[in-house]
């Protein structure tokens, strides 16, 4: 028995997540381009970049630029990532950064040397000092990830046991700090998910945490994007991280293959929704033309299916 929820938030990660992976620079008139574009489709949370060091992520020493060049609708949350105190303090001091303050949780050894140069135990502690740093800036925690929830290409399978540590952990702390409890999102770094696995991670977490909102974060890696977000849809998930077009994929998670799938494809995962009558506030054929306008700046074929299809309304109003 499903358990599908009546509305559905998609947080757009399409112009960080798509262009951090990329070895080529793009200029910045087209992702200012695109931004603008998904900023027209209802997405209601567009993730323009990232603060973090030009020298390990070039892709991204722009960002700050990009913050002041988009257009801006009213409604519509412009976010960055950062993973450290100094890329926290560049957004804070860019312009018009609309904070979104996470933790992030590391039950990969592997990953957390990888990608932070730190230990799992380490970036654990550090989630402490972010906690206080966000509440002395006068800002409460958005949503807590905990990374390779299924596994990891650097290290192998993750136990669901160790997954579902990190989130005591993460409830525990906002105990002691006397939070709310944010988004507990359970991330696919890598693609190791499928439908059944990511239905018993979902069950159990909310026996763990029956009150608290559940987000996903989905990689497309082994083309089971789409069916992971059913799964996630039929335990009641109602907030999903995406990538028009299915852009990006994390520079530091050992693919060893260049166009290796990055996040589930927004279009795709809203044309489910609408076809499962979930209610999502965005325009299908909208965010199909950014998806378009996305390929033509990469310039290869991208992996959306819908954008190079079209959904079902023109063909359902024509009969």
């Amino acid at each position: 028995m499903s358990d599908f929820p009546k509305f559905v938030e998609f947080r757009e990660e399409g112009p960080r997540e798509g262009f951090q992976i990329e070895k080529k620079i793009y200029p910045i008139e087209e992702r200012i381009e695109l931004i603008d574009m998904l900023s027209e489709t209802g997405l209601k949370r567009i993730q323009v970049g990232s603060f973090v060091s030009p020298k390990y992520v070039p892709q991204m020493a722009d960002t700050g630029e990009l913050f002041q060049r988009i257009k801006r609708k009213p409604g519509v949350n412009y976010t960055s990532l950062w993973l450290n105190d100094k890329g926290f303090r560049k957004a804070l001091t860019a312009h018009e950064v609309d904070i979104d303050p996470r933790l992030l949780f590391y039950p990969s050894e592997a990953f957390a040397k990888s990608n932070n140069n730190s230990t799992s135990a380490e970036m654990r502690e550090k989630q402490r000092d972010w906690v206080r740093l966000y509440k002395e800036e006068g800002y409460t925690v958005d949503a807590a990830y905990v990374m390779t929830a299924f596994g990891c290409n650097l290290e192998g399978p993750i136990p669901q046991e160790r997954i579902l540590d990190d989130f005591r952990f993460i409830l525990q702390l906002c105990e002691e700090e006397d939070i709310p409890v944010p988004i507990l999102v359970v991330a696919d770094t890598m693609g190791w998910g499928n439908p059944e696995a990511v239905k018993r991670m979902i069950g159990a977490l909310r026996e763990l945490a029956p009150e608290a909102r559940i987000g996903m974060h989905i990689h497309d890696t082994r083309g089971l994007g789409i069916a992971n977000v059913y799964a996630a849809l039929s335990m009641g998930v109602d907030m999903f991280e995406s990538s028009v077009a299915g852009l990006g994929g994390c520079p530091f998670a050992g693919h060893g293959h260049a166009r290796a799938a990055g996040n589930v494809c927004t279009e795709d995962a809203v044309f489910l929704c609408h076809e499962l009558g979930i209610e999502t506030g965005i325009d299908l054929d909208k965010l199909i033309a950014a998806a378009v306008k996305a390929e033509e700046i990469i310039g290869v074929p991208l992996m959306g299916r819908v954008m190079h299809t079209g959904g079902l309304d023109k063909y359902r109003k024509s009969r």
